[in-house]
């Protein structure tokens, strides 16, 4: 397998699929504004996707995958393919029983998250509604991680990468579809045609995936679920993982449940924030704490604890360079940014200051949730799974307990306030563990590196900041002239933020090399990089 083709077919597919998602709030943010119709789609559309996350991805394909490719090497094609079968059996009925469940007690479930929609007129009955077109797409993107996770381990990565963007084009026509116009009765045809869209893009998926596995050779099909010792062995594996997930997805509802209460907007208006706070972490984050647990896994076995805290150390560093320039511009520049992706139509120059107001205060724990993903490895690697569940709860507790008590002062910036406030809460924990333990330390060269990131991060901030003043011209024209206006801020900072923090020593160009060089993992200096 070439790594390099790999990673760039993945990250120029999943592009694909953000640009797409980032056009679909656009448009959508434009004719559905921060109304009471879109509140109720948010929720439709977040709940399939907290138990998709749950059931269908992160534990379930960390577990499948390395399964299955045993399986493929050891007993060929024949064998993988009635292990993928027999996961099936068990996977597809667990699926429907629970889509069954949640489509009959909707209305129960959904009064527990958003009882506060009760109080507008036919609200609550749009949410129950929409979330019953929504809610069987979990089954339909459940079953597309299985088959993602096939075609992953057969090396066919293209049509994995690209399935997700189906949903968002789904979403694209059935908004350019709708009436478009700004009554209670047009936006609620809107909705009601995203919310049929979501099943749609679910099984457009699904199909893709299905076709792409049978075109390689495997043969799926639905058969009577047994509890199979493959079986067994693929829920052992998962469950620990699968309570983790569990913390965060609890969290997510509670988030729907105070968002709820705050009046029209408020869900959408936190949607759209989170959702550029998402892209740096989901980038960065995400392959931060994939790439270092195999390479921290070999260091450990190797009991060579020095190599696996200097893993984690160059993690450390990089997550500090990409997401300090990522934070300071987000936060300084929040409004115009906001502004310029969804400002227009039925969304308000005040639904854009308050998106942005929130926006600013989320990022401010952005750097904590990547440090986070750098962190847990380091457990995970010693098979300590309890700690960061553990640290994950109490963060929880204590972030309902803040919520509760906030809110009646500060409104919907607790939600943000108490988010970013636990997300570093959360890294100081896993910090002080690993250090108490002799497990990782911050050595002298990385307290030196990031305080100089630090120092361009700084700099950077104070230029936009005027920057933004300068062209506040450009904010308030078309839509066109704020995405050149966006355009500028982003190049401004970036060259501005890299150039300071090259000349200062800020970034070393071999640290570059190191964690991207191919290595055969016998020859990999495991002390030296990852």
């Amino acid at each position: 397998m070439n790594l390099v083709k790999a990673i760039g077919t993945i990250g120029g597919l999943t592009m694909v699929s953000r640009v797409l998602g980032f056009a679909r709030d656009m448009i959508g943010s434009r004719i559905l504004g921060a109304s009471h119709a879109n509140d109720a789609f948010n929720v439709a559309f977040t709940l399939p996707n907290i138990f998709r996350r749950l059931f269908g991805e992160g534990a379930f394909a960390s577990g499948f995958v390395p399964l299955f490719s045993r399986r493929l090497a050891s007993g060929g094609p024949e064998d993988a393919q009635k292990f993928s079968n027999e996961i099936l059996a068990v996977f597809m009925p667990t699926l429907l029983i629970v889509t069954a469940i949640f489509m009959v007690a909707m209305p129960g479930f959904l009064w527990l998250i958003v009882s506060d929609y009760a109080e507008t007129p036919g609200k609550f009955e749009l949410a129950v509604e929409l979330t019953r077109w929504t809610f069987p797409y979990l089954i339909f993107i459940s079953l597309v991680a299985l088959l993602s996770g096939v075609l992953n381990s057969l090396t066919r990565f293209a049509i994995a990468a690209f399935a997700p963007a189906l949903l968002n084009i789904a979403l694209i026509v059935g908004l350019l579809v709708s009436p478009g116009g700004s009554s209670e009765a047009e936006l609620t045809q809107t909705v009601r045609n995203m919310a049929i869209a979501v099943l749609a893009g679910g099984v457009a998926q699904f199909a893709l995936c299905w076709w792409a596995v049978r075109k390689a050779g495997i043969r799926l099909h639905f058969g009577r679920p047994k509890l199979t010792p493959a079986v067994k062995e693929l829920l052992i594996l998962i469950l620990p993982a699968t309570v983790a997930a569990g913390v965060y997805q609890i969290s997510q509802l509670f988030y729907t449940f105070f968002a709820s209460g705050l009046g029209e907007g408020a869900l959408t208006n936190l949607g759209y924030a989170d959702r550029l706070n998402q892209l740096p972490l989901s980038i960065i984050g995400t392959a931060l704490g994939t790439a270092i647990l195999p390479s921290i896994s070999r260091a450990i076995e190797k009991q060579n604890e020095a190599g696996a805290a200097d893993i984690q150390a160059r993690a450390f560093d990089l997550a500090m360079l990409l997401t300090l320039p990522a934070t300071i511009a987000l936060s300084v520049t929040a409004i115009p940014i906001i502004g310029a992706l969804f400002q227009g139509g039925n969304y308000t120059q005040e639904n854009a200051v308050i998106t942005g107001n929130i926006l600013s205060i989320l990022v401010l724990g952005l750097p904590a949730y990547v440090l986070v993903k750098v962190l847990t490895p380091g457990f995970y690697a010693r098979k300590d799974v309890k700690t960061p569940v553990r640290i994950a709860m109490a963060i929880l507790g204590g972030s309902i307990v803040a919520n509760f008590a906030l809110i009646p002062f500060i409104g919907i910036y607790s939600l943000a306030t108490v988010t970013s406030v636990g997300a570093w809460l959360n890294f100081l924990l896993l910090f002080v563990i690993l250090a108490a333990r002799g497990h990782f330390k911050m050595p002298g060269w990385l307290v030196s590196r990031v305080a100089r990131q630090l120092i361009a991060a700084a700099v950077m901030g104070v230029v936009l900041f005027f920057l933004q003043n300068y062209l506040g011209d450009i904010f308030t024209g078309s839509t066109g002239r704020r995405i050149i206006g966006i355009g500028m801020i982003v190049g401004t900072g970036g060259i501005l933020y890299f150039g300071i923090a090259w000349v200062i020593g800020g970034i070393d160009k071999d640290d570059f090399k190191t964690l991207f060089k191919r290595a055969k993992p016998e020859e990999a200096p495991l002390s030296e990089g990852i």
